[in-house]
């Protein structure tokens, strides 16, 4: 396995692409209220960093991880690529996340999700690596739709 992490890249045409199609995704299947994935824009946020996991130069995945405290971070804009999918593509960003998080000082890691069926494999992952439900972080809403999860790194 030939797997390479690069930061940034939000101008390749592939990676506006994948983050295209999980905006929509996102948008369509959440309610409005309920609906906190970034626009490509919203991921050049200087409190930002944004990570793509190649294959060579086929595009897999991606994750960001943003700064919401001294000593805290959110995981955001988690996808994998449909033709990637089930070979541990976001296991391996999870992890890096995870890993450039405490290189970065930070204690805890949490992130929201949705509780629907389409968000159940993500549900999964997060579990597997040590995150537990919590409450909304942040300026977060509680809400039916919406999962909380967190961890200590």
């Amino acid at each position: 396995m030939d797997w390479t992490f690069a930061e940034g890249e939000l101008d390749r045409d592939d990676v506006r692409a994948l983050l295209a199609q999980h905006f929509a995704e996102m948008r369509a299947g959440s309610p409005p209220s309920a609906c906190h994935v970034l626009p490509v824009d919203g991921l050049r946020n200087p409190a930002i960093r944004f990570f793509t996991l190649r294959e060579g130069e086929v595009l897999l995945g991606c994750g960001a991880l943003k700064r919401i405290g001294a000593d805290h971070g959110e995981v955001k804009s988690m996808r994998t690529a449909d033709g990637a999918r089930g070979r541990g593509v976001g296991q391996a960003v999870l992890r890096h996340l995870v890993t450039t998080a405490r290189a970065m000082g930070m204690t805890r890691l949490s992130l929201e999700t949705g509780s629907t069926e389409p968000f159940s494999a993500a549900i999964r992952l997060y579990e597997r690596e040590g995150f537990a439900r919590c409450g909304p972080f942040g300026d977060y809403a509680d809400a039916s739709f919406t999962r909380f999860f967190t961890r200590a790194i």
